[in-house]
């Protein structure tokens, strides 16, 4: 399948399955140390103080293979004396929550992913967060975020306080005019990028 570039015509008709094998073809595609380059410039925004800022509570999540950042990423906005709550999948419900207390603290969960060891702090400690950080494929201008398809985030953002910022993290190529969307989906507020940095989004 060819890769959507951002030619609205071309994917009007796309599924939201299709446009998931496009845009994991697509990262699959991008050399190692292009990845690495933008974990740097994500790390960067994140320590700036522009996203979150000292002593507030950032949710973030362990990027995996292809996704933008890094472990390493987490360490410096910690380091920033940033607090970060990473997700546990529990189930099929909304996310749990625990600290992140560094890497060495971290198991593998389900999905591939990496999940903090510590004490699970519940459902509803998304409420504390100043920021989140939600994974992406694919994000539009109106807010519609493209996940993996299992439902997590969307049955867990809803949790978060009205107006905490909801950041979708994506490459560049990422940002489209158009995704599909269906009724269940909460929408982001905010998109970031390594080049282009966080955008507030309609």
């Amino acid at each position: 399948m060819a890769g959507p570039g951002n030619d609205l015509d071309a994917t009007r008709a796309w599924t939201k399955d299709q446009w998931r094998r496009a845009l994991l073809a697509e990262r699959r595609r991008v050399p190692a140390g292009v990845r690495f380059a933008e974990a740097m410039r994500l790390t960067a925004l994140l320590t700036s103080g522009r996203v979150v800022g000292t002593g507030q509570t950032l949710c973030a999540y362990v990027p995996i293979g292809s996704e933008p950042g890094s472990v390493q990423m987490l360490d410096e906005v910690a380091e920033h004396g940033v607090r970060i709550l990473l997700p546990i999948v529990s189930g099929r419900g909304p996310l749990d929550w625990a600290w992140y207390d560094g890497r060495e603290y971290l198991r593998p969960g389900p999905y591939g992913l990496y999940q903090p060891s510590g004490e699970r702090l519940g459902e509803s400690a998304l409420r504390i967060a100043d920021v989140v950080l939600v994974p992406a494929l694919a994000v539009d201008r109106n807010g519609t975020r493209l996940g993996r398809g299992a439902g997590y985030y969307d049955r867990s953002l809803s949790l978060a306080t009205p107006g905490t910022p909801l950041v979708a993290v994506v490459r560049d190529p990422e940002l489209f005019d158009q995704l599909p969307a269906e009724p269940h989906d909460v929408m982001v507020t905010g998109v970031l990028t390594p080049g282009r940095g966080l955008l507030r989004l309609r």
